[in-house]
């Protein structure tokens, strides 16, 4: 372990860890058992079109978190944009900036404005009270953000809706086996969409799913998803593709049996971190609501340089050198990327919230290729580093001037 402040690799000493540690690094489960299904499809030669072990991946995601409709898809951003134009949305659509940018894509590459939305300081979704008052004539929608798990004020956003006739659509990219107000997300809204990137705890290589309650809407997804076909050679509305093969289905009913192993990792994890973390100045690792189920799949600090006397970005920095790729998510906020601030300049200023959080998160590595030792090495440097803030703020002025992990890598 580092005692030494001149120890940090950023400032001369050696990496703490010899490879990178990311903070998503794939959950693979039983690699026999998922080889065995990828022989079978090539045996069976049906590598998509809506094959067997898709058919059972829908049917057991929904089964899991007790929705009628699992639509799944070969990603979660054509997830999103099907889910839009199924719902009808035109015009504009409130959106959190404090999101991954995709969700705001999704919407502008349909010539949709995205309306971003602050959010609320304690639960860093949507706000409800700032919905409210950028509402238009022109609004159709409202999607929400169920960040790192932790639900959206989903009553105040469907009331909202009801009495503006809007559509109410979930990114769920993070919450996948995770429960609000003790029901399963992908129950709430018109529909929610689930990611099942490689980077997430439970993945399928690459792809997603919507997930809904509302029969003709999961009708009409599937339709879209598939060009429009009803059956051979008859085309009955305009789709694109979207579908899932048959090889990422195999990845996602592999993982669903092990999906509660992994939970388990991760919420071991998401302990330490609490418990190694609890008597650092200005450091609070994000929580979770004991009261509903949660994938612990994110460990999030909140970090408070007033306190730690260390920014944020200079603690990314510090960790970059030493080989754990931490993350400052979702920096510098959508309003910020193009061409976003270039359409939409003035948007920062009813932002405040958003323009404060993303200068603090730190997201850490957790999963299954991580391990306790590592956890306490990752929070020990941080120990290293804040408990002795002159002395690093010295070393830090007086290093040679290089191009920095924020500089060439972190963008």
């Amino acid at each position: 372990m580092k005692q030494n402040i001149f120890d940090l690799a950023v400032l001369g000493g050696a990496p703490a860890f010899a490879e990178p540690l990311h903070v998503g690094r794939p959950n693979i489960g039983d690699r026999a058992r998922l080889l065995e299904r990828i022989n079978h499809i090539l045996d069976e030669r049906w590598l998509t079109n809506a094959g067997p072990y898709v058919q059972e991946l829908e049917t057991r995601v929904a089964q899991r978190i007790g929705v009628k409709h699992c639509v799944a898809m070969c990603n979660a951003t054509i997830a999103l944009e099907i889910a839009i134009r199924a719902l009808g949305m035109t015009g504009e659509v409130i959106v959190p900036s404090f999101t991954f940018v995709a969700t705001a894509h999704a919407l502008q590459w349909q010539h949709i404005t995205p309306v971003f939305c602050d959010i609320d300081p304690d639960t860093l979704t949507l706000d409800p009270r700032r919905v409210e008052e950028l509402l238009t004539p022109r609004t159709t929608g409202i999607i929400g953000v169920h960040l790192w798990g932790r639900a959206c004020d989903t009553d105040a956003l469907e009331n909202i809706a009801r009495r503006h006739n809007l559509r109410v659509l979930y990114d769920a990219a993070h919450a996948f086996a995770s429960s609000h107000r003790g029901k399963m997300i992908g129950n709430f809204g018109d529909a929610e969409v689930f990611s099942f990137h490689a980077t997430k705890f439970f993945n399928t290589f690459e792809g997603g799913a919507v997930v809904t309650n509302n029969d003709d809407l999961a009708a009409k997804m599937r339709l879209m998803k598939n060009f429009g076909f009803a059956g051979y050679d008859n085309v009955v509305y305009v789709g694109t593709n979207g579908k899932m093969s048959e090889v990422s289905a195999a990845m996602g009913l592999t993982g669903l049996e092990a999906l509660d192993e992994f939970i388990a990792i991760n919420y071991a994890h998401y302990q330490q971190y609490n418990e190694e973390l609890d008597d650092v100045r200005g450091v609070r690792v994000l929580p979770y609501d004991a009261g509903e189920r949660a994938n612990y799949q994110y460990v999030v600090l909140d970090i408070d340089a007033e306190k730690t006397g260390v920014t944020r970005d200079q603690l990314l920095e510090i960790l970059w050198a030493e080989n754990v790729r931490a993350r400052r998510y979702f920096y510098p906020g959508v309003h910020r990327m193009e061409p976003y601030r270039s359409l939409y300049p003035m948007t920062h200023r009813w932002l405040p919230v958003t323009e404060k959080m993303v200068e603090r998160v730190l997201v850490l590595p957790t999963g299954t290729a991580v391990s306790g030792d590592d956890i306490r090495t990752i929070c020990h440097l941080l120990r290293v580093v804040i408990e002795q803030p002159s002395e690093f703020a010295r070393a830090w002025n007086e290093r040679p001037h290089a191009p920095t992990a924020l500089s060439v890598t972190v963008q």
